[in-house]
């Protein structure tokens, strides 16, 4: 007796299903900090003009961002108007990052901080980098990380409110900045070079105090 059961099939998506589906992974990657802004889970701290939260993928032991509450999709947003925002940013991002390194009793370069701002973000809204400068994280791992965190392509949250004031707005020289991501790999504290990560990863302990 034939089987009243058809067998089964698999629909393939058309070109236009994919398209929507790239399009939603993408937008939900863009998003990921804007979500962030709105989850206690991962806040530290918020006020009436900014939010602090732990860096999804820290690059150091102590790694925070300082995102403002209104949307600025990044540096090339900011103008005359935002700067007493730049500054409250700077403070709060400082104070946090005290806090967080009395709390987990981080010393030495456990608990010396730079703060700042990626030249070209790879997230869509802003956000201020407050990173302790041991760099010791599973989650650093490829020379675009270390060299966005290490050379010029970190922008000092002073020089952006400096050049701010001075310019009206921020000034990013986009294909300098690309090429510093192609660096060689560097010590931040010393002038060894290093072929690998690793290689770099294991010196980066003789400077850990």
């Amino acid at each position: 007796m034939a089987s009243s059961m058809s067998p089964t099939t698999t629909k393939r998506k058309g070109p236009l299903e994919n398209n929507n589906q790239n399009k939603s992974k993408k937008s939900h990657w863009s998003a990921a900090l804007s979500d962030a802004l709105d989850d206690e889970s991962v806040r530290l701290y918020r006020d009436d003009l900014c939010t602090v939260i732990r860096d999804k993928f820290p690059k150091a032991r102590i790694h925070l961002l300082v995102m403002p509450n209104e949307h600025i999709t990044d540096l090339k947003c900011v103008n005359d108007t935002h700067l007493p925002l730049l500054k409250h940013m700077l403070k709060v991002g400082k104070e946090i990052a005290e806090k967080t390194a009395a709390k987990e009793n981080a010393k030495g370069s456990f608990a010396q901080f730079r703060y700042g701002y990626h030249a070209i973000p790879s997230l869509a809204l802003l956000h201020m980098h407050v990173i302790s400068q041991d760099f010791i994280s599973t989650s650093l791992k490829t020379k675009k990380h270390w060299n966005s965190f290490t050379t010029s392509y970190f922008l000092d949250a002073s020089d952006v409110i400096d050049d701010l004031q001075a310019n009206h707005a921020i000034r990013v020289d986009v294909a300098r900045m690309k090429k510093l991501l192609d660096n060689e790999l560097q010590c931040h504290e010393c002038p060894h070079t290093f072929p690998t990560m690793p290689k770099l990863k294991q010196h980066l302990m003789t400077h850990i105090y």
